[in-house]
């Protein structure tokens, strides 16, 4: 059984990144209660390698996926996610969002004829995965229309992932001298999640 782990965690502060340290809490616990787990990672630096697609490039892998040819590098990412058991999504709330590259990211994982399909009755996903965590955190507060949430919980049912969970260690900022107090019950979340996995 596979877990991915889309590390996403872009920050100034390094190993210190709030968002990690809730990635840490979720792993570490997952780990202990599935022992038998691989965790597969997708890194900071490969997210930010990517090249967003322009029209050649779109052009290029819709011809690709005209002859089936599923196994291409430009499919890479996307038969990873449709392969995984559980997907762990890590990214900081940047500008009501999250960064750049995980957007990047997703236009390659949402490939047609190898996350999801159409037929005359709609979309319908095809990923393995039971889960879908996204985990995040910032200085500003959650919002009912927090968009990282909102757009990774719409992707986890195109994609056909039975379940979607997620936690927001949000308002770190108001105050930094409460910011850890604001973390740790993020955290316990986070870890609850992973051992309840």
């Amino acid at each position: 059984m596979k877990l991915l782990f889309v590390n996403c965690c872009i920050s100034q502060r390094g190993e210190a990144s709030r968002t990690l340290a809730l990635a840490k809490a979720y792993l570490e616990a997952f780990s202990k209660s599935h022992p038998d787990w691989q965790v597969e990672t997708v890194s900071p630096e490969a997210l930010l390698a990517l090249r967003p697609f322009d029209a050649a490039a779109l052009d290029a892998r819709q011809a690709l996926a005209s002859v089936g040819a599923w196994d291409a590098p430009v499919f890479d990412l996307a038969r990873q996610l449709r392969a995984a058991d559980r997907i762990v999504v890590a990214a900081p709330f940047w500008d009501l969002s999250y960064p750049a590259a995980l957007r990047t990211y997703i236009e390659y994982i949402s490939a047609n004829g190898v996350t999801y399909h159409y037929d005359a009755h709609g979309c319908h996903g095809d990923c393995a995965a039971e889960e879908l965590v996204y985990l995040t955190s910032g200085g500003d507060v959650e919002r009912p229309e927090s968009a990282g949430v909102l757009h990774w919980r719409q992707l986890a049912a195109m994609f056909g992932v039975r379940r979607f969970s997620y936690v927001f260690a949000g308002g770190l900022d108001l105050d930094p001298a409460l910011a850890g107090e604001r973390l740790a019950p993020a955290l316990a979340e986070a870890g609850r999640l992973g051992a309840e996995a």
